[in-house]
């Protein structure tokens, strides 16, 4: 089955990690034997080849770069310029794949439409269709550099990463949006950008939800009912994403999936980490949606984490395609779960885009 993955960090293992992702995945694996400097050296699950073997044909790419303040204790560069600068490097990298025909870069409905039809056929080599995301928008230095990303193919936005950020709160942090985080709504709202609601604190999301009426969605977001932390969304914050006909994508890192994981200690076969508990997150947004038309998938696979923090049923990103017949088990129809692999972000992206 066709699949749409909503969220893949690719261009930060390239720029970063210094991985090509050209490469297979046990060629990169190989590569990375001895080394230490992170933990997922090794074990990654993403490679370009994967996801052609996983027939994930088109994902949400992101470009991610922290602006940290100097007491901040989270990883990230030391001004909003080197943030932006970071992120240009990153856009340079999918330009360079672009170049090689592994990547096309989609950015309204005809490329949409055009992609989608390619990848109905049978050709072995095509290229993975990418929509670029900004994971964090700490890198926008003014309202001009976001028109600029925009030129160069943005298409979503989430305003907040990890901590307090320049226009947001993100994940562990308490905060509203303050005039900052309302000027970039507005400006995101008249570029017909999608936000991007994940990594959004409480107070944060709930005040973006009262000025913002442009299209929203989640692009890696699993269930706080399933594991009580504030990085997860409530019932109450999943709902008020489908008034807004939002689709949410499940993220597949371990600690988002099971209660009481300890990083770095915790692993996926010892807490019985599965490909489950990502069905279990998709059915109970089906189920407090009533239909299975606001849930999709939103891996997270290559977020700084690899094999060790991840379902222990999965060796790549290409296991995916267990995911249906998983489904297919817990009494989803056919076109349930089409929905829910490709065709809610798919009909999302026709509705924002035409």
């Amino acid at each position: 089955m066709f699949i749409l993955d909503a969220h893949l960090d690719l261009a930060m293992n390239a720029m970063e990690w210094n991985r090509d992702l050209t490469w297979t995945v046990d060629e990169i694996r190989e590569s990375e034997r001895g080394m230490t400097d992170r933990p997922d050296r090794g074990k990654n699950t993403v490679s370009l080849q994967a996801m052609r073997e996983g027939n994930i044909g088109l994902c949400v790419a992101t470009q991610i770069a922290r602006y940290v303040k100097p007491e901040s204790q989270l990883p990230g560069w030391n001004s909003p310029q080197q943030a932006w600068a970071q992120t240009q490097g990153q856009l340079a990298w999918y330009r360079t794949m672009e170049d090689l025909g592994e990547m096309v870069q989609i950015t309204g409905l005809q490329g949409l439409k055009k992609h989608i039809k390619l990848w109905e056929g049978t050709s072995p080599d095509k290229p993975i269709g990418y929509i670029l995301s900004l994971e964090g928008a700490d890198s926008i230095v003014s309202m001009a550099h976001l028109e600029k990303s925009f030129e160069s193919g943005l298409r979503a936005i989430g305003p907040a990463h990890y901590g307090p950020g320049t226009y947001a709160h993100g994940t562990d942090s308490v905060g509203g949006i303050g005039s900052k985080g309302k000027e970039l709504l507005k400006k995101i709202e008249e570029l017909n950008l999608i936000l991007d609601a994940t990594h959004l604190c409480d107070m944060s999301f709930w005040e973006t939800m009262k000025i913002y009426n442009g299209p929203v969605w989640a692009s890696h977001n699993n269930c706080r009912k399933l594991v009580d932390h504030n990085r997860q969304f409530s019932d109450e914050q999943i709902k008020e994403l489908i008034s807004r006909k939002a689709v949410i994508g499940v993220a597949l890192d371990a600690w988002m999936m099971v209660p009481n994981w300890t990083r770095g200690e915790s692993t996926p076969e010892g807490m019985g980490v599965n490909l489950g508990q990502m069905i279990d997150n998709i059915d109970h947004i089906c189920q407090l949606s009533g239909d299975s038309k606001h849930v999709g998938i939103g891996t997270d696979l290559d977020g700084a984490f690899g094999k060790e923090q991840s379902p222990a049923d999965l060796d790549t990103i290409a296991d995916l395609q267990k995911v249906p017949d998983m489904l297919k088990l817990r009494g989803y129809s056919q076109g349930d779960i089409e929905n829910i692999m490709h065709q809610n972000f798919i009909d999302f992206l026709e509705r924002t885009w035409s």
